[in-house]
């Protein structure tokens, strides 16, 4: 191949790991590092293994130290977020846990793996603003088939709508994706994006709606006002 023809490829294979996805280098063929996840750091994908990625997660929202072998630069990159304004610097690769079983919803209104994820979250984040599940559950309110209406599925809001409240649903959307595999996560949704266990080697994806006609509403469906989360049904 010409030089310039490679060099082509390798500018738009970053392009595509900087944004998130991991299939272009499937569909060129070109190697890719082995590393479970990728942190855009200045400009550059890293790579890092699963263990330092939910310790990178964790620090940049709690100011801890997240150990040994974490670089502060990657823990940094998390914190500020995308530097052209509030968005994703970190996704994984993940596979669904083998042999979960159904289960019910608890008198929470949610099943016990979802009440898990919200323990976990409120250990890590402190006091949240919550929805999306009530005691004994609910029928309404979201799309057709919602694990909402199972008990799996939890609303993170950050209202009004900022800047700042952006970068922090994109805290807990990306500290989420590092621990995926551990909370037997299915989904994660937020501000127009869209990342899924089952298809997270194409890292976030564009989240479409279609259009309503309110404003408001639109807000609301595009996740941009709050964080969705569901786990996994069973496998």
């Amino acid at each position: 191949m010409h030089r310039f023809g490679c060099v082509a490829i390798v500018v738009v294979l970053l392009a595509a790991l900087a944004g998130g996805g991991y299939w272009l280098a499937r569909e060129l063929g070109v190697p890719l590092v082995s590393a479970a996840c990728l942190v855009q750091v200045d400009g550059e994908p890293v790579g890092i293994d699963r263990e330092h990625a939910m310790r990178a997660t964790t620090a940049a929202v709690t100011g801890d130290d997240p150990g040994e072998g974490v670089d502060p630069a990657v823990v940094r990159a998390l914190r500020e977020g995308a530097p052209d304004g509030p968005g994703p610097v970190l996704t994984c690769r993940a596979t669904a846990p083998e042999g979960l079983a159904a289960e019910e919803m608890t008198e929470t209104g949610l099943t016990p793996r979802a009440q898990t994820v919200l323990d976990e979250m409120n250990e890590v984040f402190g006091e949240l603003s919550v929805g999306g599940y009530e005691p004994g559950g609910i029928s309404s309110g979201h799309g057709d088939d919602s694990a909402h209406y199972d008990g799996r599925a939890i609303d993170v809001f950050y209202r009004p709508i900022s800047t700042e409240g952006r970068r922090e649903g994109w805290l807990m959307s990306q500290w989420l994706v590092a621990h995926a595999e551990r909370l037997a996560l299915a989904v994660v949704i937020f501000d127009d994006r869209i990342w899924s266990t089952q298809f997270s080697a194409a890292g976030w994806r564009p989240y479409s709606i279609t259009p309503t006609g309110d404003e408001a509403v639109d807000e609301i469906l595009r996740h941009i006002d709050h964080v969705h989360v569901d786990v996994i049904e069973q496998s």
